[in-house]
């Protein structure tokens, strides 16, 4: 998962401005930072998953399609089967 940009700098100066320690300040945004980095999607992320995802859904299409013309064949062949019999 690529980066998010996240401008750490302004979110210190931000809460040290509101009264907050810098010490605790800068910790907020490292844990901030480690947040955003592991759990939002970036856009490259979500063309990644599509691409996947297409290709997932082409395979699953060829596979029913496999399935259903295997039982056709079928089909096929016990109507042809009964014709005979009877």
């Amino acid at each position: 998962m690529s980066a998010v940009m996240f401008d750490t700098h302004a979110f210190v100066r931000e809460l040290t401005e509101a009264g907050m320690l810098e010490p605790q300040a800068e910790a907020l945004a490292r844990t901030q930072t480690m947040l955003i980095n592991e759990t939002l999607a970036t856009k490259q992320d979500l063309k990644d998953f599509e691409i996947r995802l297409k290709h997932e859904m082409k395979e699953l299409e060829w596979r029913l399609t496999m399935r259903l013309g295997s039982m056709i064949v079928v089909a096929i062949g016990v109507v042809a089967a009964l014709v005979k019999l009877l």
